[in-house]
């Protein structure tokens, strides 16, 4: 499905921009580090649209579902992470908005029996084929949202729709047999897989150190940081009933059940004594802060010591990132929060990276020595091989025909014809991504009679190629700020 997706990302589109209402259900996501609290402040403003974080945090709750569900429920934060979602969740956002702006320029409306209409014909919300307005509510009510917030959502999404459904994407007849007749040219192939399975190398210190000698800047020592440290444990004190009360009516919009209802004093009261005591914790921990900058830190508080580096970090990411923004005239971290005690450090020293000695070096420049060195020696071997090899022979295929590679994987495969297929010449070499060649000549060509492209695959298409020329005009017409960081 992945491979799919990537292959078919063109045709996808329209459909992520038009489809972000459809996951009522799907429930709602969050990623921590944007998770401020405050729903309507600005994260994005394009044109004179603002995009409020509660609309992001939406966008990749939704975003997520979609990947969860290709991933059958193996999606999680960190595969979320390496998929970049939160930019793709701002960029889906960002791209809407400007779509919006244009309607607005154009003075486009999406009226009230519109809205009507898409709202019961959504399934989700239907009760023997008729709209149930209890089933609307409750199903908003399980996914945090109420009627008046997901009826704008939709009002945007079918604006946007209808700005799109403005775009000319029929294909017309001939098009379509153009697309065929791409689609359908098959080949008879002689090809041979090579790769470096079989290659050996030397890795003796008199190949190596050549090869180090050019490299060095390469390997590095990291930097590392110098630093004096102490903890503040958790507190846990006595509280009078009277500051429990206080702080139950001041925050008991912290204290909520399953239902999101908010629970009674009696009900919260553990987790009221946790806020306090965690209060407590942190007020002491910045006194003793403010002691420590002072010279004047309890004799009784231990001090550590402790050098610290990427690989070799003892606290918390978080924790390291800041204080690689310290420095010798600015030395002291105010009390990080880790696990529920409170770390205060201060900068002594940094220790500058440096070049390793080849010793050093040794351990990490093997494997890459092995690498280049076997794809040299493969190179040679596929430049000498060419005009002669011998290898499998296929039937007539065409760039849709992958499981007929039989010495490849489907993905290698689909990664091969789809080169093949954009080459101009009869006998040569593909380089796929995993490291393997591919040898092949073609030894016939042929048009197959197929007729499988259909009007909507190339609409689809046309879709792609004009929406995708109008984000960027859009662009240049209309200003988008960011004010978040990390985007």
């Amino acid at each position: 499905m992945i491979t799919w997706m990537q292959r078919h990302k063109k045709y996808l589109i329209i459909t992520i921009w038009i489809s972000t209402i459809a996951f009522v259900g799907a429930g709602f996501v969050g990623w921590g580090q944007y998770s401020y609290g405050d729903k309507a402040g600005a994260v994005a403003k394009v044109g004179n649209i603002e995009i409020t974080m509660g609309e992001l945090q939406k966008s990749y709750s939704r975003l997520y579902a979609q990947y969860n569900q290709v991933f059958q429920g193996n999606f999680d934060e960190e595969k979320a992470k390496s998929f970049g979602l939160q930019s793709q969740a701002l960029n889906q956002l960002t791209n809407q908005a400007l779509i919006l702006n244009l309607a607005a320029s154009y003075d486009l409306r999406v009226s009230d029996a519109e809205l009507l209409a898409s709202l019961m014909a959504q399934e989700a919300f239907l009760q023997d084929g008729s709209f149930n307005k209890d089933i609307y509510k409750e199903t908003l009510s399980r996914n945090n949202l109420n009627t008046k917030e997901y009826e704008a959502d939709l009002r945007k999404q079918l604006l946007i729709q209808k700005v799109l459904e403005l775009l000319p994407v029929e294909a017309s007849g001939s098009e379509t047999k153009i697309l065929n007749t791409l689609n359908n040219i098959a080949d008879k192939l002689e090809y041979k897989v090579l790769d470096d399975t079989n290659i050996s190398v030397s890795t003796s210190d008199a190949e190596l150190k050549p090869y180090w000698e050019t490299r060095q800047q390469e390997f590095m020592n990291e930097v590392s940081y110098e630093l004096k440290y102490f903890k503040q444990e958790k507190i846990t004190k006595e509280h009078s009933q009277e500051k429990i009360n206080t702080y139950y009516a001041e925050n008991k919009n912290h204290f909520k059940n399953d239902e999101a209802k908010i629970m009674s004093l009696e009900e919260s009261r553990s987790l009221v004594l946790d806020e306090l005591n965690a209060k407590a914790t942190k007020d002491m921990a910045l006194r003793n802060y403010i002691a420590y900058k002072k010279r004047k830190l309890s004799d009784d508080i231990e001090l550590k010591t402790a050098v610290v580096s990427q690989a070799n970090n003892p606290f918390t990411q978080e924790a390291l990132d800041k204080i690689e923004k310290l420095s010798i005239t600015s030395p002291f971290l105010k009390p990080i929060e880790i696990n529920g005690v409170y770390y205060t450090f201060e900068l002594i020293k940094i220790h500058p990276s440096t070049v390793k000695t080849f010793e050093e070096a040794k351990e990490d420049l093997i494997p890459m020595f092995i690498a280049d060195k076997k794809r040299e020696k493969l190179f040679d071997l596929v430049k000498n091989s060419l005009d002669s090899f011998k290898g499998e022979e296929t039937d007539f295929i065409t760039n849709a025909d992958a499981d007929k590679i039989t010495d490849l994987s489907i993905e290698e495969a689909n990664e091969f014809l789809t080169q093949l297929f954009t080459s101009n010449t009869k006998k040569g070499s593909i380089s796929l991504k995993n490291g393997k060649v591919v040898l092949y000549n073609i030894l016939e060509q042929k048009m197959l009679e197929n007729t499988n492209e259909s009007a909507d695959s190339i609409a689809n298409l046309k879709s792609s190629i004009f929406s995708s020329g109008l984000i960027r005009i859009l662009n240049a017409k209309y200003k988008t700020e960011i004010f978040i960081q990390g985007q």
